[in-house]
């Protein structure tokens, strides 16, 4: 019962955190960490340390699955580049620096422990980015690119994590041994979560009843996770591509008064899981500084922590500044024409994605994974840990800041897709109900052209009209609806176009049906 009373009283004083970031215009989960490090040293508070397994699972497999669902493969296809360059040399490259500073300051370390700790600090993380991204306004490119990478570094850096844990703990281990494995790995995810996707998909489109096929599709997401881990592949991968292939089909198959429930309850969830956990990850500073030795251990963690805190900030900023000279180099001399303006790199977007780094669960779940007697597992602890809280910090509540301040302006590349859409979508409606003479056609073909000349007159707006129940309605939406899938398929609007106008027709279809 205590822990109960306590779970409830954290609830509840995370909620009056996100508020007041909400009100103050910063990122919450810096809020929250630090309400958790406020709780881990107040009297008889409960010491909740992180299980490494269960908290991947709980709170990244999710929230994954819900931002990769959302996730525009045109525009991951589009950034595919910046997206590569950051999922795998910037993690490379920052897990180098890391290991070679650490062993600098602590020259007793391993080479195969700095590794893993440049590994675990490495990536962004996937809670950490989706929360922070959805509680500022980037240009839209940007906010692609960011979403892509947080889809996928943490596979690649786990993927280091777990060759310098073997190297450390195993008498040899040499490349030549592990290359076979790990290619394996990352094929067998790809196939996995395709696989896998294919046949939770009939499965998911036959439940008819809403609470039982929402609580389906918590259980197979998880199932997903446990199933990749079981074989030794990344879950992360195998969840992103999962959730792509279910996100191209099910949409379709699937009834509005199933999607808008079901996409309300997702929300509210993977809002929940980020809460408990920042919440959480302020709360593993006591048992992490409870495990240091005396004054002058903790001084000098504390000071390493520092130092590789500021070398993953300073490595990322480096590593965008030399990307995007040579990619203006080379726009110099063979000439740029972008689809669209946003495509457009500068320097002050690369200075936005490169302050974008904030570490989360990840970080500290691999962290706390490491076996016990790995060499300087302790400094690790507190490094991960000092790693979060300080780029939770220093770049979360610097964001909107430095986002107002270059005032990046990309013109809505959304907005106007939607316009299109909506224009083509309407247009589909009326030639739907095109040569029936019924009085109820009629009054529906008004119906749909006042709605066309909202559209056309305001591309951005919301159709604001309520639809009575008829058949001829509900077929006309199905012919729009089918619109929008060609549109999206085609690659002429993306996924976040097509989400925004999926729910105003999901809307008009319920509002259309009969009760």
């Amino acid at each position: 019962m205590h822990a109960f009373e306590w779970l409830i009283g954290l609830l509840m004083g995370a909620m009056l955190l996100s508020g007041l970031a909400r009100r103050l215009g910063v990122p919450y989960p810096t809020f929250l960490a630090l309400g958790g490090i406020a709780i881990a040293f107040l009297p008889s508070s409960p010491n909740w340390t992180l299980e490494p397994d269960l908290a991947l699972a709980l709170f990244v497999a999710p929230v994954l699955l819900d931002a990769a669902f959302d996730t525009s493969t045109r525009d991951l296809r589009d950034n595919w580049l910046p997206v590569a360059m950051l999922v795998v040399a910037a993690v490379g490259v920052t897990t180098v620096a890391v290991a070679v500073v650490v062993r600098w300051f602590v020259p007793e370390m391993p080479w195969a422990a700095a590794v893993a700790l440049g590994a675990i600090v490495a990536p962004p993380d996937a809670a950490a980015a989706t929360a922070i991204l959805r509680s500022v306004r980037l240009p839209y490119r940007i906010q692609k690119i960011l979403e892509g990478e947080s889809l996928l570094n943490d596979a690649s850096a786990l993927l280091i994590y777990r060759i310098a844990v073997g190297a450390a703990m195993a008498s040899s281990l040499s490349l030549e041994s592990i290359a076979p494995a790990l290619t394996l790995s990352l094929i067998g995810s790809v196939v996995a979560g395709y696989v896998l996707a294919r046949v939770v998909m009939p499965l998911l489109t036959r439940i008819s009843d809403v609470p039982t096929a929402i609580i389906m599709q918590f259980a197979t997401t998880f199932v997903v996770w446990i199933i990749a881990e079981k074989l030794q592949l990344s879950a992360i991968l195998t969840i992103v591509v999962y959730a792509i292939v279910i996100s191209r089909s099910v949409p379709m198959l699937t009834s509005a008064r199933m999607r808008v429930p079901s996409y309300a309850v997702w929300e509210t969830v993977v809002f929940l899981l980020n809460v408990m956990a920042f919440v959480l990850i302020g709360m593993q500073l006591r048992p992490i500084w409870s495990g240091l030795g005396d004054g002058s251990v903790r001084q000098q963690y504390c000071i390493v922590a520092g130092i590789v805190l500021v070398t993953v900030i300073v490595v990322r900023i480096v590593w965008m500044m030399c990307y995007i000279t040579v990619v203006r180099a080379k726009l110099l001399r063979y000439g740029y024409n972008p689809k669209r303006k946003s495509d457009v790199p500068s320097v002050k977007s690369s200075l936005l994605i490169s302050w974008c780094g904030m570490r989360g669960i990840v970080t500290l779940a691999a962290a706390f994974a490491l076996p016990v007697g790995f060499p300087y597992r302790d400094l690790i602890l507190l490094t991960a840990f000092g790693v979060v809280l300080g780029t939770l910090i220093i770049q979360g509540l610097t964001l909107r800041p430095l986002i107002d301040w270059f005032a990046l302006d990309d013109g809505d590349p959304v907005g106007q897709e939607i316009g299109w859409a909506r224009r083509a979508a309407l247009h589909a409606a009326l030639e739907a109900i095109d040569g029936n003479t019924s009085p109820e056609a009629d009054l529906l073909r008004l119906e749909y052209r006042q709605l066309l000349d909202q559209a056309e007159s305001n591309p951005d707006g919301l159709m604001s009209s309520e639809l009575p129940a008829d058949p001829l309605r509900l077929q006309a939406i199905d012919a729009a609806r089918r619109v929008l899938f060609e549109m999206r398929d085609s690659g002429e609007i993306g996924d976040d176009a097509f989400h925004r106008l999926e729910e105003e027709f999901d809307w008009a279809e319920l509002s259309a049906a009969k009760p």
